[in-house]
């Protein structure tokens, strides 16, 4: 009996110990603590600025939703993310307040982390797959939690840009300053490599300057990571188009690697009768033009009303994230009313669901299961509409839309913006190198493990490669394609160091 009611005293007080500790726990904090997001600010308020709509976490508000991690054995959260990116660790480091060491976590695996914070679906991706998301606890708010950590790291003077120990002579090119070229030219650069990036606008960044609106990403959020890269010894050579302005020949000779990393940029068309009437507009002329004049600079076609929403009855054709942001851009130049033309339903939709509710917030109207199959008038007036119904699935999965008969209709507008997609260039022609082989497509043909293509020395990374996607699948594929360039640069230096 002795002996029993002593193992009884110690785990009576193993116990009380082991409740104390689950009081101080940081982590697994779900159960007791409910999902909140950031402040969003009110429709109203935000239908009129291209400011960022949702508020920064205080500290003790990230902590505490870093807190609700479960700290899976088997995270989902980071399988499903394309970087696969060290989320339950970083969250439990925000949770226990060590920010510096989260922050480097975090950067380790991402270039870029606040830029995905804000921008990337995470509905679709870590979040989408959050355990404790599944049981109906409500997800946690790695994007908003991202963000902060990055954010807090440059107001504290954590992100430092390249210093490599010693700098080598190779050197490579890099054509596009997207995601994915910026971020092979920062592991390019922490390398000591010589890295330049030519790109044909006149900002680096690509679709993050000039696709994404303001109100998901601010613009100096994009300028601070060129000026890192910047100080950090990458070279910029702006308003230069490859093939026209430089041979892609001449950069072959110049660079002991060559990264094709482009985007894609060519907006798919649609045939339909009408469609070259004036005030049809392509999304990435619309979306370029808003966000130069955010900039201040001078852009003649808005001025002018051909590339501005204000006053004018809009409809948008598409339903992905691009649709979104013309969407919402428009409302946010003053359009009279802002529609949107899909030929599916809601749920069938490609476009992240939390953009759908936003843009419905600020006042968009959807129409659901319509497909446009003509325009009226030499000056746009209206969109000829059919009216869908889905049918049986197709090879994807998807049911697929079909017409209904004897349901035409006219949606009156006075400009139309075409958000149907991008396809790449037909780069081979362009730059004069028909052996560059590309798919059935149009993408460059490129393994996706070394991003090697089938010129010697010549990677590609990001949209031009996969095609149209995320950026940070864009992000993903440029870090790879720097370490199969270093692999290379590393082989040939061997070589002749023997």
């Amino acid at each position: 009996m002795g002996d029993f009611s002593f193992l009884k005293h110690r785990f009576t007080e193993a116990f009380q110990i082991g409740s104390i500790e689950m009081a101080k726990q940081r982590m697994l904090q779900f159960v007791n603590v409910e999902r909140d997001m950031p402040e969003k600010r009110p429709p109203d308020l935000r239908a009129h600025d291209f400011n960022e709509i949702y508020a920064e976490y205080a500290t003790a508000k990230a902590e505490e939703q870093a807190g609700r991690c479960s700290q899976c054995g088997v995270p989902y959260c980071q399988s499903h993310c394309p970087l696969h990116n060290n989320i339950p660790d970083w969250l439990r480091m925000t949770a226990e307040g060590r920010l510096q060491e989260a922050y480097e976590l975090s950067q380790a695996t991402n270039t870029f982390p606040e830029i995905c914070g804000r921008i990337c679906p995470q509905d679709r991706l870590c979040e989408g797959n959050c355990v404790i998301e599944q049981s109906g606890h409500g997800t946690v708010t790695i994007g908003a939690v991202e963000k902060y950590i990055t954010d807090t790291a440059w107001e504290n003077g954590w992100v430092k840009p390249a210093a490599p120990k010693h700098e080598r002579a190779e050197s490579v090119g890099i054509i596009g300053a997207g995601p994915g070229g910026l971020a092979a030219a920062d592991m390019l650069r922490r390398q000591g490599v010589q890295v330049t990036v030519y790109d044909r606008y006149d900002r680096a960044g690509g679709l993050l300057t000039y696709g994404i609106p303001g109100f998901k990403l601010e613009k100096d959020i994009v300028m601070k990571r060129v000026d890192q890269l910047e100080q950090g010894g990458v070279t910029f050579k702006m308003n230069c188009n490859v093939g026209e302005d430089i041979a892609f020949s001449e950069l072959q000779k110049t660079h002991d690697a060559i990264l094709i990393a482009t985007g894609v940029y060519k907006s798919r068309e649609l045939p339909a009768p009408g469609v070259g009437a004036q005030g049809i507009v392509r999304a990435i002329d619309f979306l370029t033009a808003s966000n130069r004049k955010s900039f201040g600079d001078a852009v003649p076609e808005f001025d002018s009303g051909e590339l501005n929403a204000e006053g004018k009855r809009v409809v948008v054709i598409g339903g992905g994230d691009t649709a979104m942001d013309c969407l919402r851009t428009s409302i946010r130049q003053g359009a009279t009313s802002v529609k949107c033309l899909y030929r599916r339903d809601k749920a069938n939709m490609p476009g992240s669901q939390r953009e759908v509710a936003n843009a419905e917030e600020e006042g968009v109207e959807f129409v659901w299961l319509s497909a446009p199959k003509g325009f009226s008038g030499d000056s746009v007036e209206g969109v000829m509409v059919s009216k869908m119904r889905l049918g049986a699935a197709d090879a994807s999965g998807r049911q697929s839309p079909e017409i209904i008969e004897g349901a035409d209709y006219v949606e009156d507008a006075d400009l139309v913006i075409m958000a149907l997609g991008f396809e790449p260039e037909a780069l081979p022609t362009l730059w004069g190198v028909p052996e560059l082989e590309v798919t059935r497509w149009g993408t460059v043909k490129a393994n996706f493990e070394t991003h090697a293509t089938s010129l010697p020395g010549v990677y590609a990374c990001g949209d031009i490669q996969r095609g149209a996607s995320l950026v940070v699948w864009a992000i993903r594929d440029g870090r790879e394609a720097a370490e199969a360039i270093m692999d290379q640069i590393n082989a040939a230096a061997q070589v002749a160091a023997e």
